[in-house]
């Protein structure tokens, strides 16, 4: 049985790979051929995530046990073969290839061939240059913060006056003799 996967980036619009693999293949083939897809480097630290319908992470997948205390099962990419992950077409999957700045691939499985099999995985589509594997942490935190200061003018910019209320100040509204018989506790 063979996996078609379709890859895009939420960096590069017109970014797109696919890659045909064996159902039998380990998450470590399938890393190797993105890596090789874009010309990554493939001892990065890296991680799949499967995903739910709405992009939700639900299980990770990763190069190496990190040695954590957490209750999760923990699964290795060189022990975990694709078919145990993947049940049906549309299933979604994230490659995080950067982990200091959590960017990552966004993989759907596209469609299942049966009755073939592949013995290397195979890159059938490339369109569009990759995001590079890694940038500058700098230049991506000024990204980060001017992509944050655009959204936040645009939605002060949509709420208007009506949302912060008028500017005019009226002495009728304060309820002076209210406010005296207040009591504050220390």
């Amino acid at each position: 049985m063979i996996f078609n996967f379709r890859i895009v980036s939420d960096e590069v619009d017109n970014f797109r790979r696919e890659i045909q693999i064996d159902a039998d293949a380990t998450f470590l083939d399938l890393k190797n051929a993105i890596c090789d897809s874009v010309a990554y480097d493939k001892n990065q630290m890296s991680s799949f995530f499967i995903c739910d319908d709405r992009w939700e992470k639900e299980k990770e997948i990763t190069m190496e046990d990190m040695g954590t205390d957490s209750a999760q099962e923990v699964y290795l990419m060189e022990d975990s073969v694709l078919a145990d992950f993947i049940e049906d077409e549309g299933q979604r999957l994230m490659f995080t290839f950067d982990y200091m700045t959590d960017r990552s691939f966004y993989l759907e499985m596209k469609e299942l061939q049966t009755g073939r099999s592949l013995k290397d995985p195979v890159c059938s589509l490339a369109i569009g240059k990759a995001p590079s594997q890694n940038v500058d942490l700098l230049e991506f935190e000024e990204k980060t913060d001017a992509k944050a200061k655009k959204a936040a003018a645009a939605a002060a910019e949509d709420m208007g006056e009506e949302f912060y209320g008028s500017d005019e100040y009226n002495d009728d509204e304060f309820d002076v003799a209210g406010f005296d018989e207040m009591t504050f506790d220390d």
